[in-house]
C-alpha cells in the first residue's frame, strides 16, 4: 500500500477536519440523526464511510439554508466537504470541516456566518454538478415538498425572488389545495410572514439562493 493518506487517519468515530488533510471529498448522504440537547447533536451517516460527519452549528446553518430544515429530504442528496485551516478554537486555528458544494441548489450561495464572537465572515457553496447518486431518486411526497418550499420562501432575499418562488410553486400549490389543504394553507402563511418581513424590515444580506424543483408531482 503506497496511499499514506490511510495512515494517517485519527482513531474516532466521526469525520475530523485532519481527515480531509489530503484534499475534499464528495459525499452522498445516507441518513440523518438528530439528538438534540448533546453538543454535537447532528449525525449525518455517509454512503461508503463506517464513521459519521457531525457538522458544527455553521454548516447545519448551511445545510438548513439549501436543502430546508426537514433532515429527512437530506438522504441521497450529495455534499463537498474540505478542510479549512483558519477555523479557530480557544482562539488558536486548528482547522475544521465547512461545505464547498452542495447538491439540489441552481446556484451559489452566499451566507453570512458566524465566524468569531460578535464577527461574521462570508461563506460561499456552489452547486454541485455531478452528484455522487448511490440511492435510487424517490418522489417527493407533499409534506417534504412542501417543507422545501417553505424554506425557499423564508430565504427569498427580495419581493421580486419571494414572487419567483410563488410562481414556480403555482402548479404544485394547486395540487396541494385539492390534495392536501392543510399544507397549502401552511405554504400560503410562509408566503404571507416573508412578504409581511420583507416589506417591513427590508431585504437581507445574504443570498440564500434556490435549491428545489417545483414542477414535479408528489409521491404517496
Amino acid at each position: 500500500m503506497n496511499d499514506m493518506s490511510q495512515v494517517i487517519v485519527p482513531k474516532s468515530d466521526q469525520i475530523n477536519a485532519d481527515d480531509l488533510i489530503a484534499g475534499p471529498r464528495t459525499f452522498t448522504i445516507e441518513g440523518v440523526a438528530i439528538n438534540p440537547g448533546t453538543e454535537q447533536p447532528v449525525n449525518i451517516k455517509l454512503f461508503g464511510e463506517p464513521r459519521v460527519w457531525r457538522p458544527c452549528k455553521s454548516m447545519s446553518r448551511v445545510l438548513v439554508a439549501a436543502w430546508g430544515p426537514d433532515a429527512k429530504v437530506y438522504s441521497g442528496r450529495s455534499l463537498t466537504l474540505y478542510r479549512d485551516p483558519k477555523v479557530k478554537w480557544g482562539g488558536m486555528e486548528v482547522g475544521g470541516i465547512r461545505v464547498s458544494h452542495l447538491s439540489h441548489i441552481e446556484r451559489e450561495m452566499l451566507l453570512q456566518l458566524t465566524a468569531t464572537k460578535g464577527k461574521r465572515a462570508p461563506h460561499i457553496v456552489k452547486p454541485l454538478v455531478a452528484e455522487v447518486a448511490q440511492m435510487p431518486k424517490q418522489r417527493q411526497t407533499a409534506e417534504q415538498w412542501a417543507s422545501e418550499h417553505r424554506a425557499q420562501a423564508d430565504n427569498a432575499a427580495t419581493l421580486e425572488a419571494l414572487a419567483e418562488v410563488m410562481a414556480k410553486g403555482a402548479k404544485p400549490m394547486a395540487k396541494l389545495q385539492a390534495d392536501k389543504p392543510e399544507l397549502w394553507a401552511e405554504v400560503n402563511a410562509a408566503y404571507a410572514a416573508r412578504r409581511h418581513h420583507l416589506e417591513r424590515e427590508g431585504t437581507p444580506d445574504a443570498d440564500m439562493g434556490e435549491g428545489f424543483t417545483d414542477d414535479e408531482e408528489f409521491g404517496e
